[in-house]
């Protein structure tokens, strides 16, 4: 384990705690995050990863702005639930990304697992555009990701990752409970930041 992968997981701890507590500063706090992490997975040739780095970098500053736009009076973010055709449509693009970028990978590149790291990928984007749009669901796509991560990067000796990733898991567990509280004292007040607490299908 390297300094760079320490300190990776450092920032990575500290933004997945700044979400589950619904803090704004999630975002910036991930976007370092993401940048040391592009680094350590390029050195372990797990380029699917490492792309998804720079595109967690673009939904970190779309989800900073998302989520100053919906702040209560305490500064924290309400949270949202995801309609059924929001459902089938990350489902859907998680897929259809996961055999395009899966077939780049295991044909143009000597990526170590290429279509299970393309397939993470994927969903991974999914599970980050449901956070940013603050959709409670969220959570349930990141338990399914990490576990899946935890065995992968044991497998490639990136063993400070996997534990992080493990721990990443229980964060995940706490971020569902905690929102999906605040979803139930949403819907007693009915204030959210568009109106009552219904599914977004307007995007």
């Amino acid at each position: 384990m390297s300094p760079l992968e320490i300190a990776a997981v450092v920032a990575s701890v500290a933004g997945v705690w700044l979400t589950v507590r619904r803090h704004p500063l999630c975002w910036p706090v991930s976007l370092l995050s993401v940048i040391l992490y592009a680094r350590v997975f390029f050195e372990a040739k797990l380029y699917s990863d490492m792309l998804l780095q720079g595109v967690f970098g673009a939904f970190a500053l779309y989800g900073w702005w998302q989520w100053r736009r919906g702040l209560g009076d305490d500064g924290r973010v309400r949270v949202l639930r995801l309609s059924r055709f929001g459902l089938v449509a990350g489902l859907a693009a998680g897929a259809a990304g996961s055999a395009a970028l899966g077939l780049v990978m295991a044909t143009r590149t000597d990526a170590a697992v290429p279509w299970l790291d393309a397939s993470l990928t994927c969903f991974s984007l999914v599970a980050q555009y449901w956070a940013a749009r603050k959709y409670i669901e969220s959570w349930w796509m990141w338990i399914a990701v990490d576990i899946v991560y935890t065995g992968l990067f044991l497998s490639r000796d990136l063993t400070l990752t996997a534990i992080l990733y493990a721990a990443f898991i229980g964060l995940a567990v706490q971020g569902l409970r905690d929102w999906r509280t605040v979803g139930r004292r949403q819907d007693q007040s009915g204030e959210t930041p568009d109106g009552p607490l219904h599914s977004d299908a307007r995007r």
